[in-house]
């Protein structure tokens, strides 16, 4: 009788922490994601575009000190200008990709009509969604690099050869 009101002591808080923690964690991973959304989003990316032009194609909450944001903007020319943001929405820095700081194919802007295809090509072969990011890449056999973000708000990496084929298309988790 005492074995068993021992085991009980043991077992049952044994469990209880165990099925905390395990929610805990999947809270805690689904709170995990950078990403700004709805009416604070448009709020943040038009700060940032105010400041430098452009589109805000992707608005992330910043973990570095004194930074509320970060914000990529891709300008007219495809360009992309990193803006960081404080709370008050007050532009910290404005940092462009500088293309002449190595020779790698990643670095190289892309043309209207590269561009254009590869979105096309991309949001084909998931269904749809909006483009999120399209860069050239410097992975072996791949010319392009495009995320999609799709109706279900999945993330995929959809790589491109030169003639806007298919090689591969991740979802990320």
């Amino acid at each position: 009788m005492k074995t068993t009101l021992r085991r009980k002591r043991i077992i049952l808080p044994t469990i209880a922490a165990v099925a905390i923690l395990a929610v805990g964690g999947t809270i805690w991973t689904a709170t995990a994601d950078n990403d700004v959304n709805g009416d604070e989003r448009d709020r943040v990316a038009n700060a940032a575009t105010s400041a430098v032009g452009g589109e805000a194609v992707d608005v992330e909450t910043s973990d570095d000190r004194g930074e509320a944001y970060e914000v990529e903007v891709r300008q007219a020319d495809g360009s992309e200008i990193d803006v960081t943001l404080d709370k008050d929405l007050k532009v910290i820095t404005k940092d462009a990709d500088d293309s002449d700081e190595s020779d790698d194919a990643d670095d190289r802007v892309l043309s209207g009509s590269e561009r254009a295809s590869a979105e096309k090509a991309a949001l084909a072969a998931v269904g749809g969604g909006k483009v999120v990011d399209v860069e050239a890449s410097d992975d072996r056999g791949a010319a392009y690099d495009v995320e999609v973000l799709d109706k279900f708000n999945v993330e995929w990496d959809v790589d491109l050869d030169v003639n806007f084929k298919v090689l591969n298309k991740i979802a990320d988790n």
